[in-house]
């Protein structure tokens, strides 16, 4: 993104600053640094993937499958983070945002079987480079919509030409099938003109329910074919 681009896309997203010209230089003052704050933390997504890949590849060598089906993840935009720290009141600086949000960097991972959730916690846990800020089993203990995954924050350190540096990136883990209720749960949710009754919310968690019998009786039927006790 061009700094002519950067300079649009946040006029637009805060008008409360519209011509005045103070706040303007001071955006123009701290442009690279919000920059910056963006390569770290995309670099500190890298490091996550580049990690998950790596246990996918030694599962495949080691037990001729990949626990992990699909890797995605996403990085919020300087405007993005801008506004955010704005709705909250906060200094509008790239310190103000490393210190107060934790959600800038994400990555959401889905998985074949329930196991293969738990087994990459307990792996991403063992790494002493990684430290765990936050963690949360909504598998064990579903939100009340119905919602399950398991959510980590992790610091991740990433090492640059000069310094090392450590960043927050969030983690969500997930099956294809609680990734496949999420999505089309999410989808109505903010659908524009959607209404979601006391009604279209109880269809909701029975859909998220058999969708997690499903999940359970998929893995007994791996586990039985396997001989895994």
């Amino acid at each position: 993104m061009s700094e002519k681009d950067f300079y649009v896309e946040v006029m637009d997203y805060l008008p409360a600053i519209e011509s005045n010209e103070s706040m303007k230089e001071k955006f123009a003052n701290t442009f690279y640094e919000f920059l910056q704050l963006q390569h770290l933390y995309d670099s500190a997504i890298e490091t996550v993937r580049t990690y998950l890949n790596i246990l996918d590849g030694e599962f495949n060598v080691k037990f001729q499958r990949n626990p992990i089906h699909n890797i995605e993840s996403r990085l919020k935009s300087p405007q993005s983070i801008i506004g955010k720290l704005q709705k909250k009141g906060l200094p509008l600086t790239p310190e103000s945002a490393r210190k107060n949000l934790l959600d800038m960097a994400g990555i959401r991972v889905t998985c074949y079987y329930i196991s293969d959730i738990y087994a990459i916690v307990e792996m991403l846990g063992r790494r002493d480079d990684l430290t765990i800020i936050k963690q949360k089993d909504y598998i064990a203990s579903p939100k009340p919509s119905g919602y399950r995954s398991y959510h980590l924050i992790v610091n991740v350190p990433v090492y640059l030409s000069t310094t090392k540096q450590t960043a927050p990136v969030e983690i969500q883990i997930r099956t294809i099938a609680m990734d496949f209720w999420a999505s089309l749960e999410h989808q109505l949710k903010y659908k524009p003109s959607a209404a979601i009754t006391p009604e279209i919310s109880q269809e909701l968690r029975e859909c998220a329910e058999r969708i997690a019998e499903t999940d359970m009786q998929m893995q007994r039927i791996f586990m039985e074919i396997n001989d895994i006790e």
